[in-house]
């Protein structure tokens, strides 16, 4: 009974370390559809990166620095296709930064990255300019407060 109950208690607490560790990570995945295709983005933490990834990728993992993620895929489809995209972080007293987007391939998948460093509670607002497959241009922009952990 006491192995049963030490099993139990032990699941129960890396339930809750994973499920504080989600919390933590305050990903939010957001999309905006263009016709045929949906945007998918979302702002991370580097450490949210395995780090084997990071070193496959060369990306930095660092409490600093955050991902900007950018996919592109026709509707109803997983798989993303490329696109060409580039765009802006801005702070609230309206200090830009660049976006340097490196695409991703892992396995059949394409994505978008672009390294950030930034401030403890941290809000920036992203405009971040697409071209389509389609060759139809388009931005998407949103706002995200970042935070160290």
């Amino acid at each position: 009974m006491k192995k049963v109950f030490a099993a139990f208690i032990s699941i129960a607490l890396l339930l809750w370390a994973a499920a504080a560790a989600a919390q933590d990570a305050k990903v939010i995945t957001s999309h905006q559809d263009f016709g045929d295709y949906r945007v998918t983005y979302s702002v991370f933490n580097s450490d949210f990166i395995p780090p084997e990834i990071a070193r496959k990728y060369n990306l930095v993992r660092a409490r600093d620095r955050a991902f900007v993620n950018i996919s592109v895929a026709k509707i109803g489809e997983i798989q993303g296709t490329s696109a060409a995209v580039s765009g802006t972080a801005t702070n609230l007293i309206q200090q830009s930064r660049q976006l340097d987007f490196k695409e991703i391939r892992d396995n059949k998948a394409v994505y978008y990255l672009a390294p950030l460093r930034f401030e403890h509670e941290e809000t920036l607002t992203f405009k971040v300019d697409l071209t389509l497959p389609d060759g139809s241009d388009h931005q998407v922009t949103f706002r995200r407060q970042l935070h160290k952990n």
